[in-house]
């Protein structure tokens, strides 16, 4: 048991991760009602402007680009911190005005479009990072390793772990504590009484379109340092969404968050007996879940239990 500690401790920070990837999905799919196959696509865009903002590589040879790479590491880790999810922000605005044509139309119409959108990232990101694979430098403040109770741990996994509850408090705060989180909440529920309450819909579906891309793409930054980051790592993140949201209940808050914990949780476990099972081990879960609740941990009745 106590050799098994630091693999629960990388499930749980993964699991706190997978949440915060699986938030903006889910509020998108409960507002906009359209399953988002390029929300792994936010979260790998996310992580390479944060790349390109640490590195300094759009202003290579410039004056103002000797001056930014003087700076120290934590100014520029910041500062990324800030501009990627923000860039993730306005590709998920952009791919929302493409998506309008679709609305009230056959739920593929958005799922093919989506789909496509996803392969038309994947393929900038090759075009403007390369092939290859890149990775995030951090500050030193929070790199390394050290010794707990015999153990050696990672810091930045701490750090990760601490930012993602921060960022799902502060996701919570919004959607409980303000009234736009009350309208986000309403539109989820029944979009056509918020309009008839004399709110614009089309700004409401645009504002959780980004929001969500902007959760994706700082949940890319925070990952990126611990799974790598390749083109296709948007493939890679969008299954384990869309199975969070499954398992927790579409449209649930807590349900989501649970669901990461636990899958998370499945993963690094059976990581630490079985590494071939890692990643089936969610599906397994998925299974379990589905089997004895149809509607998830915490999501609505749903018409399968009818």
């Amino acid at each position: 048991m106590y050799d098994l500690i630091p693999h629960i401790v990388n499930g749980l920070t993964l699991g706190l991760l997978f949440a915060l990837i699986a938030l903006g999905f889910t509020l998108i799919v409960g507002v906009m009602e359209v399953i988002n196959l390029a929300h792994g696509a936010f979260f790998a865009l996310g992580a390479y402007f944060a790349v390109a903002v640490i590195g300094g590589s759009w202003f290579s040879g410039t004056e103002f680009g000797a001056w930014w790479l003087g700076l120290p590491l934590a100014t520029r880790y910041v500062v990324a911190l800030i501009f990627g999810p923000i860039c993730a922000a306005i590709a998920g605005m952009v791919l929302e005005l493409c998506l309008r044509p679709t609305y009230g139309k056959a739920p593929l119409y958005g799922l093919l479009l989506t789909f496509g959108a996803a392969l038309v990232i994947e393929e900038l990101i090759r075009v403007f990072w390369g092939t290859g694979e890149q990775s995030l430098t951090i500050p030193q403040t929070i790199n390394g390793a050290f010794l707990l109770g015999g153990l050696i741990f990672s810091k930045y996994k701490f750090f990760a772990a601490a930012f993602a509850v921060l960022a799902i408090f502060l996701v919570w705060l919004l959607l409980e504590r303000t009234p736009y989180g009350a309208i986000i909440k309403a539109g989820s529920h029944d979009s056509e009484m918020v309009r008839a309450l004399g709110y614009d819909l089309s700004k409401l579906r645009l504002a959780v379109f980004a929001f969500g891309a902007c959760l994706a793409g700082l949940a890319g930054i925070t990952m990126a340092p611990i799974w790598g980051l390749r083109p296709h790592i948007g493939i890679d993140v969008v299954i384990p969404a869309f199975l969070i949201i499954v398992i927790g209940g579409v449209g649930s808050f807590w349900g989501a968050v649970a669901a990461a914990m636990l899958v998370g949780l499945s993963v690094g476990i059976s990581g630490a007996y079985a590494p071939a099972w890692a990643m089936l081990s969610m599906y397994i879960l998925l299974i379990l879940v589905v089997g004895v609740r149809a509607r998830g941990l915490l999501g609505r009745k749903s018409a399968l239990e009818n």
